[in-house]
């Protein structure tokens, strides 16, 4: 065999055994690679953790409603007239009595002069039949007559001067009138607005209640309310009023409430939003509401496994729960926990039952009863 075809063959086996020698080195390195891949299991994810707590809660009823103050009126002319003196500024603190406005009252001056001289002179005939019948000099018909006179004549007078005491509007109780809407000059009918005036110094709250509520408020219960308008704020009161009927259409009762306004902030008519706390707190089991996952089929968190041997991570399972109340940045739970279970806190989306975990709490968010996030 010539010596290049000898060659040729060796090279060819040569190139076969490397080629062999490869894809067995290969397999070996693949097949223990697999081996450690099984062994090992997933990579473990990086949570952070809470343990269930108990905690005292107080029960709240919430409403809304609007301010009424303990006195107000809308004062208007109860009869026609020109008006001469506007004895108060917009915006005023007016005590009761006060002459707010008056009507011309010239010509009822003037008639009240008339009427008091006819009087006058009636008195004077009804004194003279008073000695004359009792000397027989007149009859009894007379003294009656002359009696009655004076009576109409006195009767006449208090009445016009009635008719010039309602031409001067006058503030019936203490408190701040509003903005004016008549002018000096201006001729006023029956009923013309003239000024609101209200007395601020306290003021109620009416707002509704579902009517399952009733068993649980009575009179005097303190309440809280805070408003948009003054952020922060929050003013104490009690309940001081409660309907004795339950409104047939939405199944609600009206309650009021009497609240101090001293600082006179609250006006009539402002939005408010209540707050009833009921006696006697209960308590609770809590978990941050971010360790709940929630679905149709029903809410759910995962649950921190201890590792059976040493020297292993912390796996998780799965549980489903039932919520109660929220409160804060927590949750209540009435069944699926104990107290002290650990349960994923953040991280959660990302796991499944019997993953191992790592756990990392330095940087997790502390949860409030009360949080007071700033404005973004």
């Amino acid at each position: 065999m010539p010596k290049k075809a000898i060659f040729i063959i060796c090279l060819i086996a040569a190139i076969a055994l490397a080629i062999f020698a490869l894809f067995y080195t290969k397999k070996s390195q693949f097949a223990a690679m697999g081996g450690n891949g099984e062994r090992q299991g997933p990579p473990p994810e990086t949570i952070s953790t809470f343990k269930v707590q108990s905690q005292e809660w107080t029960t709240y009823i919430r409403s809304i409603g609007s301010l009424k103050p303990i006195q107000g009126v809308d004062l208007e002319s109860e009869i026609p007239g020109v008006i001469t003196e506007i004895n108060f500024e917009n915006g005023q603190i007016v005590e009761r009595g006060a002459a707010l406005v008056k009507l011309d009252v010239k010509v009822e001056e003037a008639q009240l002069r008339a009427l008091e001289a006819s009087a006058k002179l009636a008195r004077i005939d009804y004194e003279r039949s008073s000695n004359l019948v009792k000397s027989g000099s007149i009859t009894q018909a007379q003294f009656d007559k002359s009696d009655a006179d004076l009576e109409r004549a006195e009767a006449e007078v208090e009445n016009l001067k009635a008719v010039i005491d309602r031409k001067t509007i006058r503030a019936p109780f203490t408190g701040k009138v509003g903005i004016r809407t008549v002018n000096l000059g201006q001729y006023v009918t029956n009923g013309t607005p003239i000024v609101s005036l209200q007395a601020n110094d306290k003021v109620y709250v009416n707002f509704k209640l579902p009517e399952q509520s009733l068993a649980q408020i009575d009179m005097g219960m303190p309440l809280t309310l805070t408003t948009d308008v003054y952020k922060g704020m929050v003013v104490e009161g009690k309940i001081t009023a409660i309907s004795p009927a339950v409104d047939q259409s939405s199944r609600t009762v009206e309650v009021q409430g009497i609240i101090d306004n001293e600082s006179g902030k609250l006006r009539s008519g402002l939005f408010v939003r209540v707050e009833i706390a009921l006696p006697n707190p209960k308590q609770v089991l809590v978990i941050p509401s971010t360790a709940v996952m929630y679905a149709p089929y029903g809410d759910t968190v995962f649950v921190l496994k201890k590792p059976e041997k040493e020297g292993e991570l912390p796996t998780v399972k799965q549980q489903f729960i039932r919520i109660d109340r929220r409160q804060g940045d927590f949750v209540s739970i009435t069944k699926g926990l104990e107290i002290d279970d650990e349960v994923v806190s953040a991280g959660a989306f990302k796991l499944r039952n019997n993953l191992p975990v790592k756990i990392n709490n330095e940087l997790k968010p502390d949860p409030k009863l009360n949080p007071t996030p700033g404005n973004s």
